[in-house]
Formats: structure tokens, C-alpha cells, sequence
């Protein structure tokens, strides 16, 4: 009897906090374009411009399978040697999410928010500086049936104007080195409750052919993003603000997968679990 009276206080308490929540969403939403736009640098204009461009859906259709397409979204073939982080991805956020406040940090087309919803958070939040993104999640969450327990937004990740210790779940999947750390992570300290998780999932600056790539493929970046890839200095200053825990290394040869047979995509992952292991080796991930 006391364990049902304990959950019934704590659904009860959550959706307070969801009914306190929401209109703080709703203003912040409210804000006119061209008012937040001014409240921008030039920094983050850049990228705002550049995500915009890049999250065209209507224009990737247009440029596939041509020269201005690889030159623009080339890095996208990619995507498909990370197979292994994309599924502990989805499974944290199985696991964890239920019953939950989530916030998908710089969403993009908030694949991860959707997904969120789609395992039980009680709400699940999207930011972006992108409003071209923003309007892809919002259509995508309609499209998956989870709108009503999703809320996208457009927001400055360095200034997110969300109230104190208001979410318990925070995703930073491959964004962090758009932002200036030094005020991305006081932002989140100060967003996340008590006790709450934080998972990110970044690339790091060490491997020499990845930088030889970024430099020759300058249109896929930002000048911002390409100084500022991640380094185990990013990760000591993280843990100023952060318990950090559970570091893992990922994908050394798995870039190659685009370029090999299909039948041996899964051999470089066996490959890839063994080189994972090994001390600077694991640098170069």
C-alpha cells in the first residue's frame, strides 16, 4: 500500500511540474524572429544560417546524386558505420526515459526527442537555433503520432531560457563542438535537476585522416565547428559541472564502411571493439 501511495505523489508531482513547465514552453515560443534573432551573435547567426541550409529537405531532394550534394552532405554516407553508437543511443533512452522530462539539446530534426516519446518520457523537448529544424521535428513527431508529449522549440543552447532544474534527461548527440563550452555547460548544470542524466556523444580532434577530411571538405562545417571538434580537455572541463562517468570510445575503422563490401562491415566492427580497448589507440575513434 505505502509503494502505491508513493507513485500515485509521484505522477501526481510530475505532471505539476509538466503544467509548470509548459507555459514557460509556450512564451518562449512566442518570442517574434526577428526580436531573438537580434539577441544572436554573429557566431551563432552563422551556424543558425547554416543548419537552416543544411536541414532543407526540399533542397538535399533537389541536389541528390549530384556534385553540390556530396560537396554539402557528403559526410552523410558515414552515418552508416556508426551502427553500434545509434543503437546504445536508442537503448539509454529505453531505459532511462520513462516517466521523464527530456531534453533533446540542439535536436536537429529530433530524431532522439521522437524517440523519447516513443518509449514513455512524459515530455520531451527539442531545442534548436535552426527554425527550418524545428518545423522538421514538429512534422515529424505529428507524422509518428507523439506531438501531444513532444515540444519543439527554437532556442540559443547557450541561453536557453528553460527554468531552473526543469528536466531530468539531457542528449547532446554530435553538437557539442557548435557551442562555446564555457557557456554550454554552466547552461545545462544549471537546466538539469539534481540527480538527472546528462549522455553525449561527440567526436574527437585526434585522428589524423578525420582532420586531413574536415579540412578538405570545408562547406560540411562551419569555421566555429571545424576549431572547436572535442578533445579530452573538453572532457576534464565537463567534469567541472558534471559526475562524468561510463567514457567510451567508438568507430576507428567503422568510417570505412561506405568504401568496403557490405559483408565486411561487420567485421570491421569486430575489429573496431578490439582496437576500442587500447589505450591512444582509442584517440584516434
Amino acid at each position: 500500500m505505502q509503494t502505491s501511495a508513493m507513485r500515485t505523489e509521484n505522477t501526481v508531482f510530475l505532471d505539476a511540474e509538466i503544467a509548470a513547465l509548459i507555459p514557460v514552453l509556450r512564451e518562449n515560443d512566442r518570442i517574434a524572429d526577428a526580436e531573438w534573432r537580434q539577441t544572436l551573435s554573429d557566431r551563432k547567426l552563422k551556424e543558425l544560417q547554416f543548419h537552416d541550409a543544411n536541414r532543407d529537405r526540399e533542397l538535399a531532394k533537389t541536389q541528390e546524386a549530384s556534385e553540390a550534394y556530396e560537396k554539402f552532405y557528403g559526410n552523410k554516407k558515414y552515418y552508416d558505420g556508426i551502427r553500434r553508437t545509434r543503437e546504445s543511443i536508442a537503448q539509454w533512452i529505453i531505459k532511462n526515459t520513462p516517466n521523464k522530462i527530456f531534453l533533446d539539446y540542439a535536436c536537429g530534426d529530433g530524431m532522439n526527442a521522437i524517440a523519447a516519446a516513443k518509449a514513455g518520457a512524459k515530455l520531451s523537448i527539442g531545442i534548436d537555433i535552426s527554425p527550418v529544424s524545428i518545423e522538421n521535428a514538429r512534422r515529424d513527431a505529428e507524422a509518428a503520432g507523439v506531438a501531444d508529449r513532444c515540444f519543439f522549440l527554437q532556442a540559443d543552447c547557450e541561453n536557453t531560457k528553460l527554468p531552473n532544474e526543469c528536466v531530468d534527461l539531457v542528449i547532446c548527440s554530435g553538437m557539442l563542438h557548435h557551442l562555446d563550452l564555457s557557456y554550454a555547460f554552466p547552461e545545462l548544470r544549471r537546466i538539469m535537476k539534481t540527480g538527472g542524466k546528462l549522455l553525449a556523444v561527440e567526436a574527437l580532434d585526434y585522428n589524423p585522416a578525420i582532420k586531413l577530411y574536415r579540412m578538405m571538405t570545408p562547406a560540411m562545417r562551419t569555421e566555429w565547428e571545424k576549431a572547436h571538434i572535442l578533445s579530452l580537455k573538453d572532457l576534464r572541463f565537463a567534469s567541472r559541472f558534471f559526475d562524468v562517468r561510463n567514457t567510451k570510445y567508438w568507430h576507428l575503422l567503422g568510417i570505412l564502411t561506405p568504401h568496403v563490401p557490405a559483408s565486411m562491415a561487420r567485421v570491421l566492427e569486430r575489429i573496431d571493439m578490439m582496437l576500442e580497448k587500447i589505450p591512444l589507440v582509442q584517440l584516434m575513434t
